[in-house]
């Protein structure tokens, strides 16, 4: 097996098409969207002989405590050679070992979208890597929708109270939803999202981010915001991205004071039929905790709104973290106290 890099958009994006679990922070898009950002990339893919077996994008990170190679949500393996894991993460990261002198690396992070399970585990630990102190992307576990059934079949397997707010909205004559694409209306959701930060107090990707992100999928059709107005006032938004047949619920805000009114509810229903129109057949709502484990994190109330309209839990693989140099142990404790802090 050997290393080469990709630089063909179709040959990227026709491999992920055919690949079971993937998301948009593997895409060709995704890597524009971090060179927008400033972020150095490289698109590697894994071959025997001419068969690419494997594609991963990794983005070097410049962080003040330091330096690293991160890679979400890969390497995405051909499901057929499923078996040869370990060979294939070995020959990438022997590649990306010959990179940590000339980038000044310290450690390699993968939030890598394999099942969690001993079998998988074990392969990280054979290749020296140990639990990161802080995931990559807040989707170790999350929860998707099949949605190749008819939205008759998806209302009637909503959650009972669910269905009962999507219908109580779409009576309500004061609660509009509707869909745009100009860059420009990423500023009212960065307003929205702002006045959620307030109240529960975590730390929000930035306006640069948000329309950095857009813009990157903007061009081939593949994001979408949605907007609900209610008597007039846009209180809630939602950041969708379709990407290869599966809608991603990525981002979303409500202002708080609107909580009891079911825009919320009607808004995501509204996505996921654009996800159907878009013949997705998937609908990721990202990220997820179990809520009857872990009824006091700060994920336990948007778990239990996501399940309400149908689906089941995924779990991956916790992020793996490969130390390359003595500062990691530095930084692998700064960030263990930053999580711990943050109740996480």
């Amino acid at each position: 097996m050997e290393t080469r890099e990709i630089q063909d958009k179709n040959i990227w994006e026709s491999f992920l098409s055919e690949c079971k679990d993937k998301t948009f922070l593997g895409s060709w898009n995704w890597g524009e969207f971090q060179k927008m950002m400033g972020n150095k990339i490289w698109r590697l893919g894994v071959y025997d002989k001419e068969e690419l077996l494997s594609v991963c994008l990794i983005t070097l990170i410049k962080a003040k405590r330091g330096r690293f190679l991160l890679i979400q949500h890969g390497p995405n393996i051909k499901e057929q050679k499923a078996e040869s894991k370990e060979e294939i993460l070995k020959t990438l990261l022997d590649e990306l070992k010959k990179k940590r002198r000339k980038e000044a690396v310290d450690f390699v992070r993968i939030a890598p979208l394999l099942q969690r399970n001993e079998e998988n585990n074990k392969i990280f630990r054979n290749l020296r890597f140990k639990e990161s102190p802080m995931h990559a992307s807040a989707y170790e576990a999350t929860w998707k929708l099949d949605i190749t059934s008819s939205e008759e079949e998806l209302l009637k397997n909503m959650r009972k109270t669910t269905r009962y707010l999507v219908r109580q909205a779409q009576k309500e004559t004061d609660i509009e939803i509707f869909r745009r694409w100009s860059i420009n209306d990423i500023d009212i959701f960065y307003q929205i999202h702002q006045e959620v930060v307030k109240i529960q107090k975590f730390t929000p990707f930035s306006l640069e981010y948000l329309r950095g992100e857009f813009s990157a999928f903007l061009p081939d059709n593949q994001v979408s915001l949605f907007f609900g107005e209610y008597k007039g006032q846009i209180i809630a938004a939602a950041f969708v991205v379709f990407w290869s047949n599966v809608g991603f619920y990525h981002h979303a805000a409500l202002l708080p004071k609107y909580h009891k009114i079911p825009i919320a509810y009607l808004l995501q229903w509204e996505a996921i039929k654009e996800a159907k129109r878009r013949n997705c057949i998937l609908y990721d709502f990202w990220g997820y905790i179990n809520p009857k484990e872990n009824p006091e994190h700060p994920w336990a109330g948007p778990t239990l709104f996501k399940m309400g309209f149908g689906g089941r839990p995924y779990q991956y693989l916790k992020t793996q973290d490969l130390p390359l140099s003595k500062k990691y142990w530095l930084i692998y404790f700064f960030e263990k106290l930053r999580k711990t802090k943050r109740g996480l």
